[in-house]
């Protein structure tokens, strides 16, 4: 394995395009501090974001993971463009006729997957771990390492939503109709829960059952919004006689059907590239 993880970084050397990409993305998970810097004065009312307990251990894996999984596009076109550039500089034919097995390939580039999503996870732990310490009201050890389902969650959405890139760029071979398609299957997604729950399934919770299914909704429900969370937020319903219950946890249904998504998107690519003559 270490071979063909050999292969992939001696191609990303010479990628700049790959390198411009990465270091915004990991420049804008780390703009995430600044919100600690914002504050809100009005007469003599202050209200500085960092106060609000978004950095406060547990909540904070949960907060961060959920922003920086909005970033995971960038990354989204890094694989994107790393298997067209194989249609394009006739690389992908240049390995197989050196020797190199089409499973060999494909995992090959899963496991280019698996790095950029352990590097990213590593980076937002680290980054919330140093926010955490500096303004979090609870450092306890317990407090502190509670929760982290959340970063395994994280984890587990790139390698999934990264290994549909990876798909999609197999299967329509250039990268932007393969981003062009992403985005077509995410309105898909939407309009049909639209349909099912506004028309097909009225008052009830089969619209929701149905679309976890989904491969992008069912990466995005492994980490749920956290906002709603926040105890000023459940303070604010509260006077207005609501009551937010909601489960926020990492649901073992929702890692399961997006582990089996990832074995699908995988094999997939494999079979594509079985199948077609290069």
């Amino acid at each position: 394995m270490m071979r063909l993880l050999q292969i992939e970084l001696h191609k990303l050397r010479y990628n700049r395009s790959v390198k411009i990409i990465s270091i915004i993305y990991f420049i804008l998970i780390t703009f995430i501090a600044l919100i600690a810097s914002i504050e809100f004065n009005f007469g003599n009312f202050h209200f500085r974001v960092a106060d609000q307990g978004i950095f406060n251990f547990p909540f904070i894996w949960h907060f961060n993971t959920y922003l920086a999984a909005i970033l995971k596009l960038f990354l989204a076109v890094v694989i994107v463009s790393l298997m067209s550039n194989e249609y394009n500089y006739r690389t992908l034919k240049q390995n197989l006729i050196d020797g190199l097995s089409k499973k060999e390939f494909v995992l090959s580039k899963f496991l280019t997957v698996l790095l950029f999503s352990g590097i990213s996870t590593l980076f937002i732990f680290i980054v919330s771990l140093i926010l955490g310490l500096s303004f979090s009201d609870y450092n306890e050890i317990g407090i502190i390492f509670s929760d982290l389902e959340y970063i395994g969650a994280y984890f587990l959405k790139l390698t999934a939503f990264f290994s549909f890139c990876l798909f999609l760029g197999v299967l329509v071979k250039r990268s932007a109709f393969a981003l062009g398609f992403l985005i077509v299957w995410n309105v898909v997604e939407s309009i049909i829960y639209a349909v099912l729950n506004f028309r097909v399934f009225k008052d009830s919770d089969t619209a929701e059952n149905i679309v976890q299914f989904f491969p992008l909704q069912a990466m995005s429900n492994l980490i749920k919004e956290p906002f709603t969370r926040l105890g000023v937020i459940q303070s604010a319903a509260t006077q207005l006689g609501e009551n937010i219950s909601k489960d926020y946890g990492v649901g073992i249904l929702n890692v399961v059907i997006v582990l089996a998504w990832t074995a699908i998107f995988i094999y997939g690519s494999y079979f594509i590239l079985k199948k077609r003559d290069l």
